[in-house]
């Protein structure tokens, strides 16, 4: 089944109605090339498709020559760079061709933001826009489901994440061997490549733990300590997963350091199913002691991927006192603060009075299995 994408509409009219160049971030197989080639489709325009494995294109996008640059584009109208991480000083090239004159509009895609982000920021300043997209989100999922429906697929959510390509595989052990095929070196291949890392079995090691320890607080000693690592090897590991769109982390929420922690970070997957693979437990949740931790990192990884289509833009944290008081999740917008405790099970739980007497404007609400819709769309 084809999931129309949220973001593809914006991206068009970007493309028709500016003269700058579209930057589009996101994490291997999650719909990059096709949602290109649907805007190609869209756009219906005579388009240069190049896909920067090519090595004939990458001498041209990086030759930083505008009259090599001119005749690879002329007398095209759309040119979409499929994986530009891989282009040497593809910033810089894009910049050329942008200041030329051409009106040519440009696409370009990259897997590993750590790469092309460094490569494109400075020179492109006020010349691109930046999108990302993420695997399939509830919001985009809501144009071909009813309520009913998403909720009748909650379980499967849970279990097999995702990713475009699992809603067209049916069979356990099909979805299975894609996720491990998928978490495997192919995830993370760009941090391997490009930040020049020979020992992937480290990062797997790292992603393992993270794994287990999701919804739990984890400071850099203790996972240093656990995969006998410096402190700074695991904290660069940590930055290149993050910005490859394996793992997003919150941080402590605190205006008050004496009681309230905050120099630990929580850490989850912008995927669960990547998350299941890397621990090779796709047991339904019936047989499962971890349904709580996967409930919070669903419904995280879905209020992010939501916030960032809508362009609400908010600062996430998670909450906890030294006396254990604590709170999922906090939103931080224009100032004020919102509260939210997930909650798998049937157990009712109420909002922390310190919570209410530190922050008397604050709002709190649980996020169950009877409201978690409205949560994530």
């Amino acid at each position: 089944m084809k999931i129309k994408r949220f973001i593809m509409k914006d991206i068009v009219e970007k493309l028709k109605t500016s003269h700058k160049a579209v930057i589009l971030y996101g994490p291997r197989q999650a719909g990059k090339t096709t949602l290109c080639k649907d805007i190609i489709k869209t756009m219906s325009v005579k388009t240069l498709y190049i896909n920067a494995d090519e090595a004939r294109y990458i001498e041209v996008l990086s030759s930083r020559d505008a009259r090599q640059l001119s005749d690879l584009v002329s007398g095209y109208q759309l040119v979409v760079i499929d994986e530009a991480q891989r282009v040497p000083d593809i910033g810089i090239n894009l910049k050329i061709l942008i200041d030329a004159g051409l009106g040519v509009k440009i696409l370009a895609t990259g897997s590993s933001s750590f790469d092309l982000a460094n490569k494109v920021q400075e020179p492109l300043t006020g010349r691109h826009w930046t999108y990302f997209l993420y695997p399939i989100s509830h919001l985009e999922l809501r144009q071909h489901f009813n309520r009913f429906e998403m909720s009748a697929a909650l379980e499967e959510r849970l279990v097999w994440g995702s990713y475009p390509e699992l809603f067209s595989l049916a069979g356990r052990e099909t979805k299975a061997t894609y996720l491990r095929t998928l978490t495997s070196d192919y995830l993370y291949k760009d941090i391997l490549a490009l930040a020049d890392i020979r020992h992937a079995g480290k990062i797997r090691d790292l992603l393992k733990l993270i794994a287990f320890q999701v919804g739990n607080q984890a400071s850099l000693s203790e996972l240093a300590s656990s995969l006998d690592m410096s402190k700074e090897t695991v904290a660069r590991y940590i930055d290149l997963l993050e910005q490859s769109f394996v793992i997003f982390r919150l941080g402590g929420f605190s205006r008050n350091l004496r009681k309230e922690i905050s120099k630990t970070h929580k850490y989850y997957f912008y995927d669960v199913g990547v998350r299941n693979g890397i621990i090779e437990n796709f047991q339904p949740l019936s047989l499962r002691n971890d349904v709580g931790a996967l409930w919070e990192n669903f419904l995280l990884a879905e209020r992010l991927k939501r916030n960032a289509y809508l362009g609400n833009f908010t600062t996430p944290y998670f909450w906890r006192t030294y006396t254990g008081a604590e709170i999922d999740y906090i939103e931080e917008r224009s100032g004020e603060l919102s509260g939210y405790e997930f909650t798998w099970g049937a157990k009712h739980k109420s909002v922390p009075p310190s919570w209410n007497a530190t922050y008397k404007q604050a709002t709190w609400q649980a996020v169950d299995r009877n409201t978690w819709i409205d949560f994530v769309v």
